[in-house]
């Protein structure tokens, strides 16, 4: 299974795609389960002295010579065998030069980070679970930042970093955070940290069979560590973290918790940034690569924040099958795909139409798989084009919709499902009224059932999770999560895990709507409408009562969250 690679995370489970470049929990039947040794035969521990690693290019000349004149005194090896021994040494001197290359850039740019965290409890969502402490790696770059992973510092409290050969951890902060392309931005006040210290560069993606060095700190140790490896594949992968679907570089060296946030470097620039590995299978890790870096940062540079990734809204059908493109249309020199789902809230809701054939995007010709090429002969979904757009730029479709082929105009902008795939960094919502909980649902309450939440969680409130789409801004499914018992409430304690759907006869839009039309009631019933056609009905006047010993008694200290909180809501 992917993981990340720092912290040890909820394992995520499948659920249908419902926007097409947006991919949801991970598949058990697809993934392994997270791997945490470290692999001593790929990862090497090096200080900045190692006495085995050459410190000059006459000492690497010298060492060749060596091999050279160790090669001639072979009087009775075939020359096959001589060649054979002489590339295997070069090599070998080769890589031991390319990873002290690695250590000599990095020992001046790559930190070791300190996260004290502190996640949310969804089940009692006015208090967060135990403190917990974790270890990740970093990278500067321009203009005095730090690179890391988003979930090295996810629920953070408390962040230090340290930079090589010094004993001082100083205080950080966090200036952005991508959850969906799992990266950070750090900030170190603190002038002194900054003494000495390097920036890297980007670089750009690394074709297949290059060579790349991850540098971090990895368990197992304290000191900078170096795993060496090359290119395997370059495709959209599942980011486990924000459970999207990205570019990402699968490399074949080992990559273990605290590689978190490393720089990969490849020459002297930075290839990506090492964030989760495949456990199960034999050296197999991913990094975040350039484009994915970039888009992040100048997105926070542009606008002082975390911009997202855009998405089309689109959930598409390949159109691999013959009579299917026949029925619709399709000429045999088209290729493209199927529209099947349109998101009300994107822009292409009023432009597309289901079982519009998508052709081209910008120009650039859709496979019948929905892939479009990529570099030498390789080739990737289309998704990635879509993925690598600025929030409100344009593209140009090229569709064909009942025989006739149009070009249209889509604005393109981040999208956010009804239920909110993950939660990080805030505070969870919740309204109590009578001891009766209500919470807008989002995916982490549904993982607190566990590891197997997919199949423990309520089946119902599971399957609108992963398949149903906004229909409006705003837009909230509200749950009765759990009844705190008490008079008031006896007979209700099977409702729970219902979404609520009205209040008094009004359909709500969301959990702050439902908090003012519970409190702005003017009549002595409160009537609730939860699904499966069940009812609440409670004295107004007496429920406001019981509410407040109902808190006192479970040690609540508000009966609506802080992020409800309005000059008009003070119980």
């Amino acid at each position: 299974m992917l993981r990340p690679i720092s912290r040890a995370l909820r394992q995520f489970t499948p659920s249908s795609c419902q926007n097409h470049h947006v991919r949801r929990r991970s598949s058990v039947n697809s993934h392994h389960a997270l791997h945490h040794h470290n692999n001593n035969n790929t990862t090497t521990h090096v200080s900045h002295s190692h006495p085995n690693i050459p410190t000059s290019y006459s000492s690497y000349q010298s060492i060749l010579s060596n091999s050279k004149l160790i090669n001639n005194q072979c009087r009775y090896v075939t020359t096959a065998a001589v060649d054979q021994l002489t590339y295997g040494r070069t090599t070998a001197i080769a890589d031991t030069i390319d990873a002290y290359s690695a250590i000599e850039l990095a020992l001046d740019s790559v930190v070791k980070i300190f996260t004290v965290s502190s996640s949310p409890n969804y089940f009692l969502p006015w208090q967060n679970k135990s403190q917990r402490e974790s270890m990740g790696s970093g990278f500067v770059i321009s203009g005095k930042r730090i690179v890391t992973n988003a979930h090295v510092v996810a629920d953070y409290t408390f962040v230090l970093v340290r930079k090589h050969g010094s004993p001082t951890k100083y205080r950080a902060e966090v200036k952005a955070v991508g959850h969906e392309c799992d990266l950070a931005i750090l900030v170190v006040e603190n002038d002194e940290f900054w003494e000495g210290m390097k920036f890297l560069e980007l670089g750009d993606i690394p074709f297949m069979q290059e060579a790349v060095a991850v540098v971090g700190y990895p368990q197992g140790g304290d000191n900078i560590s170096v795993t060496k490896g090359v290119v395997s594949r370059v495709e959209p992968t599942q980011y486990v973290h924000g459970a999207t679907q990205l570019l990402a570089i699968q490399i074949d060296a080992a990559i273990n918790p605290g590689n978190s946030g490393g720089p990969a470097i490849m020459g002297d620039k930075v290839a990506g940034v090492a964030f989760q590995n495949l456990s199960g299978a034999e050296n197999i890790g991913y990094i975040i690569p350039v484009p994915v870096i970039k888009h992040f940062v100048d997105g926070v540079e542009a606008s002082g924040n975390y911009s997202g990734f855009c998405s089309l809204g689109l959930s598409c059908q390949p159109t691999e099958n013959v009579q299917l493109r026949e029925y619709f249309g399709m000429r045999p020199d088209m290729t493209g795909v199927l529209v099947s789902k349109i998101n009300p809230l994107s822009n292409a809701y009023s432009i597309l139409k289901k079982d519009d054939i998508v052709l081209a995007f910008d120009g650039v010709p859709i496979a019948n798989d929905g892939t479009v090429p990529f570099r030498n002969r390789e080739r990737i979904t289309f998704d990635h084009l879509v993925s690598m757009k600025k929030p409100n730029e344009t593209a140009l479709l090229k569709v064909l919709r009942d025989g006739e082929v149009l070009e249209l105009t889509v604005t393109l902008r981040p999208l956010k499902p009804l239920v909110p795939i993950h939660q990080f960094d805030k505070s969870p919502s919740y309204f109590v009224f009578a001891g009766l909980v209500f919470i807008p649902l989002c995916q982490p309450y549904l993982h607190e059932y566990g590891e197997d939440w997919y199949n423990t969680s309520p089946r119902k409130l599971c399957e609108r999770a992963l398949r149903e789409l906004p229909q409006k801004p705003g837009q909230e499914l509200v749950i009765l999560s759990q009844v705190l018992m008490d008079d008031i409430n006896v007979g209700y304690e099977r409702l729970a895990e219902l979404q609520v759907k009205k209040v008094n006869g009004v359909e709500i839009n969301n959990l702050k709507h439902m908090c003012q039309l519970v409190q702005d009631c003017k009549v002595e019933k409160l009537r609730l409408d939860l699904d499966d056609e069940r009812v609440i009905v409670l004295n107004y006047e007496k429920a406001r009562t019981a509410t407040s010993h109902i808190l006192k008694r479970h040690r609540i200290p508000s009966a609506i969250s802080a992020d409800l909180l309005t000059p008009d809501n003070n119980s």
